[in-house]
């Protein structure tokens, strides 16, 4: 049980997906401009990267590697994760179409976010599949945790006076840099 915790904190707060690691930074910057948007994309990336890899470890495990054919591991993952990402869009299309207007272009581009891919791949280190769900989604949940307060932030200064010269993406990565720094506190957590 204590694995299970420590890998639902590590992967939130002390190896975050984005703040720590910097994969999925093309979606972070781009949708985070509206809190609601970032929190959509969040929900959509974790149900994808969930399902993803539950998907790609049994694929892993008992197709790839039962018939010695793991160098085929990354073209068939991302075979399951453009699969799972249409799913996804045709979902939200239904469900809620405001969500689907908002996340636009950015829908699409979870079939080729990096964080996905990574997370599929890394997962296949897991002792068990139990594991690699935990992880995908606590990963997935600090992807959202860190989108969400990103899109908080981003909101605030929308309503403040910043200089000219750092409008708009220069004060984005300026405080993508903060919350990394802020993030980079947790990793004096001992557990266990």
């Amino acid at each position: 049980m204590i694995t299970y915790i420590s890998i639902f904190i590590t992967a939130i707060f002390v190896n975050n997906i984005v703040l720590a690691q910097f994969l999925g930074i093309c979606p972070f910057l781009g949708v985070s401009k509206k809190v609601s948007t970032a929190t959509g994309m969040g929900a959509a990336v974790a149900f994808v990267m969930t399902i993803a890899t539950i998907c790609t470890y049994l694929l892993q495990k008992y197709l790839l590697d039962a018939f010695g054919i793991g160098f085929m591991q990354t073209i068939v993952f991302i075979l399951v994760i453009a699969a799972l990402v249409q799913m996804v869009e045709i979902i939200l299309k239904k469900v809620s179409p405001p969500l689907y207007q908002a996340l636009g272009v950015f829908l699409p581009l979870i079939t080729t976010n990096c964080t996905i891919l990574g997370i599929a791949i890394l997962a296949i280190d897991c002792a068990n599949l139990l594991e690699a769900v935990v992880y995908a989604i606590s990963t997935a949940l600090g992807y959202a945790l860190a989108m969400v307060l990103f899109a908080g932030i981003r909101e605030q200064l929308s309503t403040t006076k910043v200089p000219a010269a750092m409008q708009g993406i220069p004060i984005a990565l300026v405080v993508a840099g903060l919350l990394a720094l802020a993030f980079m506190g947790f990793a004096g957590i001992k557990i266990g």
